[in-house]
């Protein structure tokens, strides 16, 4: 549980560079990858992180900048990089604006349980992570470069001139 609102801002600005950093190396042609005929696309797995961040925090009283839930996928990879762009930097301001340390103690209901606030801060930044994973192996099976999120990545490897790690 994220305790203190410098502690999020700091994690969340991570995070949701990393984030941008993986949809901003995504093709309009990778959008459609999937892993099976049945599974989710990689187009899906982006553009649901970009609408969790206004569904997830409207439950807490947070109002992002940022696409409705309901609202279709863009076929534009950049489309889809920019509406996150501008829904992460929202959630920045919003969170740090009309919250205080106090308030990450405050309850609310969150998807049929209660949840205090910085644990609700915790799960999105977890979201972002979980679904991040999920695309650089989609990204692998685009042919896609994956940029390094908590390390180099294979091809941050060898520009350093060095064997990947196995």
């Amino acid at each position: 549980m994220l305790r203190q609102i410098e502690d999020f801002r700091k994690d969340w600005e991570y995070e949701a560079e990393a984030t941008g950093k993986v949809l901003n190396a995504l093709t309009d042609e990778s959008l459609s990858q999937k892993v099976t005929p049945d599974g989710r696309s990689l187009g899906f797995l982006a553009w649901h992180l970009t609408q969790t961040l206004p569904e997830m925090l409207a439950n807490v009283g947070l109002k992002i900048d940022g696409p409705s839930h309901d609202q279709e996928c863009p076929t534009s990879a950049s489309d889809i990089a920019a509406a996150y762009a501008k829904a992460a930097k929202s959630v920045t301001q919003e969170v740090t604006s009309n919250w205080t340390d106090e308030t990450l103690l405050q309850t609310d209901a969150m998807y049929g349980d209660t949840w205090a606030r910085g644990v609700t801060l915790f799960a999105l930044i977890a979201h972002q992570a979980h679904h991040r994973g999920q695309m650089t192996v989609l990204m692998r099976q685009a042919g896609l470069r994956v940029p390094g999120v908590y390390g180099p990545a294979k091809e941050d490897w060898a520009a350093m001139g060095a064997p990947a790690m196995p």
